[in-house]
């Protein structure tokens, strides 16, 4: 519209996520008609191009508006914007300007300074060095200059990464950064952001899967197809670490004050003693001091893992693990329990994993002498937050230690109640620690990751190797010790009931004792932010002599090596299951769910239904509980009951994350036969679509535009709300902020655009704000040749 003045937004390149730099705000004015273009020559538009700071540009144009935003409730008008317009194409011949020069790299800039943008937007400012230290999944920048200017249409430049002594592209361990003129996610690729003269910046872009460690870098150029390429190696490395600011990242923690602790905190308290008298120490973790990234990587490097199989934290844990022990495989500490230490340092007497990663490390694997469980723990949470892993030293109070997979601690007597030392092998420590690691666990079903057990001390051998974990802490609560890895253990140690047996005259034993509350107390850790205790015990453990704990307890003893141990149900012939009618429960109503409890008996069957319904992000990590219930279910001989479960949407409003997704967790025991009932399902609540209608007939050359509406399913205001539009051939990618919306108020954008393509052609548009996610729309549309 004539002198309608419009707000255009742009960002920075770095920071594809929480971080980047702030939006620059520039003021345009439509104007009514379009003016001529002013005739330039073609040589000068070249030179412009590819030498801004020589010549400037005087005018700029576009065609693309969004011409006006129309609320139903309230109807107030928003400022929108107007994307950038296309930069003319040198005319062929050119670069005759220039002559012939072959194009060849003078230097590289990695900007790798501990103050400068790259490093502060990755959270690598606190390591120690002026190396470029970057984390996956997302983008950073790089300066390089060349002998003259580098013209985008007929030079030639990619980036190529290397890691490990055998690199392969199709491992990941050697990348080709292609150069590109808009970047996209989830894909290694480099853009040109600014030129000056010889000078060119670059935004390069990783994936969240990239292989972490030490990468090698050259640039490769060149200027015509038939030339021979020319290689630079500016001999600076580059680091990758994981990343758990990114969303799209395995390792993600969506909570800035846990990754403050988890990953950012280089000092802690380990705890120890009794259960009645607990003891807490300070520990230097020291994760960004000098040489510790340096011995950390040389870790990764000695181990048997192969470089390609970096990418996977799952992996990185389960090899930091054994590498921590140098029980089998001249790792990091031996482990020393005799009293005796004269050859080398007391357990007691380190306060710090610094002195002895760097002894380690100089030492070229020379294990360091002697280590216990909260040494191992304290160089273990050093490696993982080093390496980017969110991590922390955890301690268990009457520590069981089970040592032939019963999952029960047992003790057994002789005939005349004496003890019978040789078979008394399983034992309970005082204390015992080991770590948690944060990840997803892709490789489990959905609602099994968040934190994970590891423990590095040297107690039993996993797969031929002493390592352990990582165990999923949810499924060590709920008994599924089936799960991998080294869950059946890790259960053990916090939740076995301890089994007294007494032989009988003809050599068998029976059980004639059991103590449901021996292990797993005060299950302790630093809290976050402070230097106080937090008790995290529920995460391991359902409390004690719950019918949640002990149905826990029996499911997981079934799977070891004395199934019999607690008495099998006499009958298995209840069955429960959840049922979601057609698409699912709507965002912003009642979320309601059948569930179908069925006899399949011809006696009557009694239970008690323990729901808990928990708030899920998309890669199965459980954020938090938001509602629990018991529900007494009688069922008379072959009587299926549907059980209406409903969650108010004033319980889940403020609870939600991307993807808002939900699992309801059923568990119950059958009165009569003591069968054990379980049930997990995932379901998500549904969000609406954007309704794109075109208006006007598509032609190329020709204008139109389409109407885009939203209405909010929420009852409250939605905040600061951005829509993006883009169509390939129809309209170029960019953003229209819309601002509040009310509850159920409905919002309407007229997008104005000229078809560039001829062809089936498609418009998108999504909806991004805080509250709502996951909101898009499509509309198809063939333009026609004029």
């Amino acid at each position: 519209m004539p002198g309608e003045r419009l707000t255009v937004r742009s960002s920075s390149e770095i920071g594809r996520f929480p971080g980047a730099a702030p939006p620059i705000r520039v003021e345009l004015t439509i104007q009514s008609e379009v003016g001529k273009k002013q005739e330039e020559g073609g040589c000068r538009r070249w030179f412009r191009k590819v030498c801004p700071c020589c010549c400037k540009r005087q005018t700029s144009e576009s065609y693309d508006v969004t011409d006006k935003v129309e609320f139903t409730k309230p109807p107030t008008p928003t400022p929108i914007t107007t994307p950038e317009p296309a930069k003319p194409k040198p005319e062929n011949g050119e670069m005759k300007e220039f002559g012939d020069a072959k194009l060849s790299v003078c230097s590289v800039d990695l900007l790798s300074s501990k103050s400068g943008a790259n490093r502060t937007e990755h959270h690598t400012d606190l390591y120690h060095g002026d190396e470029l230290i970057i984390r996956r999944g997302q983008t950073f920048q790089m300066e390089i200059e060349f002998n003259r200017p580098f013209s985008p249409d007929t030079d030639k430049m990619r980036l190529e990464l290397k890691t490990g002594p055998l690199p392969i592209v199709s491992k990941g361990t050697h990348v080709i950064i292609p150069l590109v003129e808009h970047l996209e996610d989830e894909r290694w690729e480099a853009k040109v952001t600014e030129q000056t003269c010889n000078k060119v910046k670059l935004s390069v872009n990783s994936p969240a899967t990239a292989v972490i460690g030490l990468f090698g870098l050259t640039v490769t150029t060149q200027s015509a197809k038939d030339e021979e390429p020319t290689v630079h190696n500016p001999s600076k490395d580059i680091v990758i670490l994981f990343n758990p600011w990114c969303e799209e990242e395995t390792v993600f923690l969506d909570d800035e004050e846990q990754r403050k602790e988890y990953v950012l905190n280089d000092t802690g308290r380990i705890y120890y003693g009794t259960e009645k008298q607990i003891g807490a120490r300070t520990w230097n973790f020291g994760q960004f001091h000098e040489g510790i990234l340096d011995a950390c990587l040389f870790i990764l490097e000695k181990s048997d893992m192969p470089p390609s199989g970096r990418a996977d934290p799952v992996n990185v844990v389960r090899v930091v693990s054994a590498m921590i022990n140098a029980q089998d495989d001249y790792g990091v500490l031996v482990g020393n329990w005799s009293g005796s230490y004269s050859d080398g340092i007391s357990p007691a007497a380190w306060s710090s994993s610094v002195e002895i990663l760097r002894k380690y490390h100089s030492s070229t694997g020379v294990p360091v002498r002697y280590g216990q469980c909260w040494v191992f723990s304290g160089v273990t949470t050093t490696v993982l937050r080093c390496l980017g892993i969110p991590a922390r030293s955890v301690t268990n109070f009457q520590s069981a230690h089970d040592t032939d997979v019963s999952l029960t601690t047992d003790v057994y007597f002789d005939e005349n109640m004496e003890p019978i030392d040789h078979l008394n092998s399983d034992s309970v420590w005082n204390f015992h620690v080991w770590n948690d690691c944060w990840m997803a666990r892709p490789d489990l079903p959905p609602g099994n990751g968040g934190w994970q057990a590891v423990d590095s001390t040297p107690q039993e051998t996993s797969q031929g190797t002493f390592r352990c974990g990582p165990a999923s802490v949810s499924a060590i609560r709920s008994g599924h010790v089936y799960l991998k890895h080294d869950t059946p253990f890790v259960f053990a140690e916090v939740n076995s009931d301890k089994i007294y047996w007494q032989r009988n005259l003809d050599g068998t034993f029976s059980q004639i004792y059991s103590e449901k509350k021996a292990v797993g107390h005060f299950i302790s850790t630093k809290a976050v932010g402070t230097d106080e205790r937090d008790d995290i015990t529920h995460l391991y453990k359902h409390p004690e002599e719950s019918e949640e704990e002990r149905i826990a307890v029996e499911t997981a003893c079934r799977y070891g090596s004395k199934p019999d141990v607690y008495c099998s149900p006499a009958a298995e012939d209840v069955s429960v299951e959840v049922k979601i009618d057609g698409e699912g429960p709507r965002m912003g109503n009642d979320a309601k769910l059948s569930i179908v409890v069925k006899n399949q008996s011809s006696q009557p069957r009694q239970t008690t239904l323990h729901s808990q319904v928990a708030v899920m992000y998309y890669t199965g990590v459980l954020k938090n509980a938001i509602k629990k219930d018991k529900m007494p279910v009688e069922l008379l001989p072959n009587e299926e009951k549907i059980i209406e479960w409903v969650l108010p949407y004033q319980q889940y409003q403020n609870q939600l994350v991307d993807q808002a997704a939900l699992m309801l967790t059923l568990s119950g025991r059958v009165s009569e036969t003591k069968q054990v009932l379980a049930n997990q399902t995932t379901f998500r609540l549904r969000t609406p679509d954007l309704q794109i209608t075109p208006l006007g007939e598509a032609v190329v050359g020709k204008a139109m535009s389409a109407k885009i509406t939203f209405t909010n399913p929420l009852s409250r205001i939605l905040k600061d709300v951005v829509f993006r539009v883009e169509g390939l051939g129809l309209q170029t990618g960019h953003e229209v902020v819309i601002g509040d919306v009310g509850g159920r108020a409905t919002v309407t954008v007229t997008e104005h655009f000229i078809p560039t393509q001829p062809g089936p052609r498609k418009l998108v548009a999504s909806l991004d704000c805080k509250q709502l996610t996951q909101v898009h729309g499509v509309a198809d549309i063939v333009v026609h040749e004029q």
